[in-house]
């Protein structure tokens, strides 16, 4: 064989951006631990370094929260929609899904090794719908919610009660355990506020804290989140 000479080079290489992110939706779809290395595999070929985790949603809440078992019990399944949702025996199919403490370390370690970083996000105060069914005191109308099946952007919503803001702060504590990385996502999409603006309790809620209205209110539970977060 021939040697092959090749002239004298420097060569300069860096990614041009510092946060190179990728999304992934685990609760409309749910992915295994494997899923997500082959995933995190792919991501430090190609130099990402921001895993942003959409764990929560109307169709599913996916993260083990031990003091809100009902979360991953309840939120964690639901009944395809169509005959998808139908067993052989008539009885409804359930596709139930989330991930343990203890993956979750598994999978934040993978990606360190691979030098990526793990966002983990908790939608509020809409696309609430699975962690309604699961503890409805929390949400804003009486009627009982099941996990959707559906697309689309839905209406149910977190109401801005103490109780709601400790459960939002448990939730948050346990993620801030479980990801070290410098952020938390707290969504802040799609919260339609019709329920807000029928519920007698929200609108006490709006007047009581000297706010103008719905919009208002959801901008004062981010920026309490915020304050805990940062704290």
């Amino acid at each position: 064989a021939r040697a092959a000479v090749l002239p004298g080079a420097h060569i300069v290489d860096a990614p041009r951006f510092g946060w190179r992110g990728l999304m992934l939706d685990s609760a409309r779809q749910f992915q295994s631990v494997e899923q997500i290395k082959q995933l995190l595999d792919a991501m430090a070929l190609h130099k990402l370094n921001t895993l942003h985790w959409h764990l929560t949603d109307d169709q599913g809440w996916r993260i083990e929260i031990p003091k809100y078992p009902k979360l991953t019990e309840i939120g964690g399944c639901r009944v395809a929609s169509g005959d998808a949702g139908i067993g052989a025996d008539g009885r409804p199919l359930r596709s139930c899904g989330f991930y343990r403490q203890a993956q979750i370390r598994e999978l934040v370690a993978y990606a360190a090794a691979r030098h990526i970083t793990i966002v983990p996000e908790f939608d509020l105060p809409g696309h609430a719908t699975a962690a309604l069914a699961a503890y409805p005191q929390f949400g804003s109308i009486d009627t009982p919610l099941q996990v959707s099946n559906e697309w689309g952007v839905h209406a149910n919503l977190f109401n801005a009660s103490e109780e709601t803001l400790a459960f939002f702060e448990d939730v948050l504590g346990e993620m801030i355990a479980l990801f070290p990385g410098t952020y938390i996502h707290v969504g802040g999409d799609e919260a339609v506020k019709d329920q807000w603006k029928a519920s007698p309790v929200a609108q006490a809620r709006i007047r009581q804290l000297g706010l103008a209205n719905e919009e208002q209110l959801q901008g004062w539970i981010i920026k309490r989140l915020e304050r805990y977060l940062h704290a």
